[in-house]
């Protein structure tokens, strides 16, 4: 399938989604989420959003470290704002994440290098998201709690086969495989495992999902949820994990996913839709910041200089 082609393929099911939504429950539930935003509800969101994004733009500074493209924090911070804006408010929701690989990979002379280190630095955070999903779905009672068994030992045994690949990868074989295998395990070594990179990658990740996680329970009470948070965690983390799906602005696999696991938690999918509905409003407030990056250049200073101060500091600690 041609990238067009697939780009409404994913528009027309995200509408789909929200279409079925609307047949079944009415509009009722997305009045009602509005409705539930209030001052105190945008302040936790934008206050959240900070925490979330400088351990996100700290994560993608070591990984970047870590395959020999320096980055300095305030940069990266200011790059992450400005590409979760754009992934919440362009078609696709990575355009963000591509400009912002393309763009850090052009001034620092590597593009290839400044995609690769996006592409690892938000594949690793997923990754994280999976396995804590994962825990919390064994040790709390959820609607999926049944298979949650059987999707660990997956887990177990993908992980001890991704391990076997990073440690047997050798520089032997001229296949396009043997080269790709190579260029992967080398990544992983030097992005994510060298240099004292690992705790720092698992633990900014962790804030991060706790982080969305404590936005969708602030979304969940305004929208009139009332169930206790040990009942409301399992469902955050499933319901982020269907957000992971492209949508329209994010809208469509979010409001799904939570009128899913809302229904099948016995909350109400009504209540599911307009827990979404805040949680989307939420989202879009806390990236407000990456608009002013965008339009103002004094809070978007020169990536490039941003960069080479890095590694001056760089030099300079040595």
């Amino acid at each position: 399938m041609s990238p067009r082609r697939w780009r409404w393929a994913r528009f027309s099911g995200a509408a789909a989604v929200l279409a079925a939504i609307v047949w079944r429950l009415g509009t009722g539930p997305f009045r009602d989420g509005l409705r539930a935003v209030d001052a105190r509800v945008l302040a936790l969101a934008l206050g959240i959003g900070v925490v979330t994004t400088v351990c996100c733009a700290w994560r993608w500074t070591v990984v970047a470290r870590g395959l020999g493209i320096e980055l300095s924090l305030p940069a990266a911070v200011a790059a992450y704002y400005r590409s979760i804006f754009l992934n919440l408010t362009l078609p696709g929701g990575v355009v963000g994440d591509v400009h912002r690989g393309v763009r850090h990979g052009r001034d620092a002379g590597d593009v290839g290098r400044g995609l690769r280190a996006v592409a690892w630095e938000r594949g690793s955070g997923q990754v994280v998201q999976g396995l804590l999903t994962l825990v919390v779905l064994l040790v709390l009672p959820s609607p999926v709690r049944t298979v949650a068994v059987p999707v660990a030992i997956g887990v177990a045994g993908a992980t001890i086969g991704a391990v076997l690949l990073v440690d047997r990868a050798r520089p032997r074989g001229r296949s396009r495989w043997a080269r790709a295998r190579r260029g992967v395990a080398r990544d992983v070594r030097a992005g994510l495992l060298g240099r004292g990179a690992l705790p720092v990658v698992a633990l900014t990740s962790a804030l991060v999902v706790l982080g969305h996680a404590l936005t969708f329970l602030v979304a969940a009470r305004a929208a009139g949820v009332s169930a206790p948070p040990a009942q409301m965690l399992p469902l955050a983390l499933l319901a982020m994990l269907g957000m992971v799906v492209p949508g329209i602005a994010g809208w469509g696999p979010r409001e799904g996913a939570t009128a899913w696991v809302f229904g099948a938690a016995g909350l109400g999918a009504d209540h599911g839709v307009a827990t979404a509905v805040v949680y989307g409003v939420m989202a879009l407030v806390a990236a407000l910041p990456g608009a002013l990056v965008l339009l103002g250049a004094r809070l978007d200073p020169p990536l490039r200089a941003l960069v080479a101060g890095a590694k001056t500091d760089g030099v300079a600690d040595a």
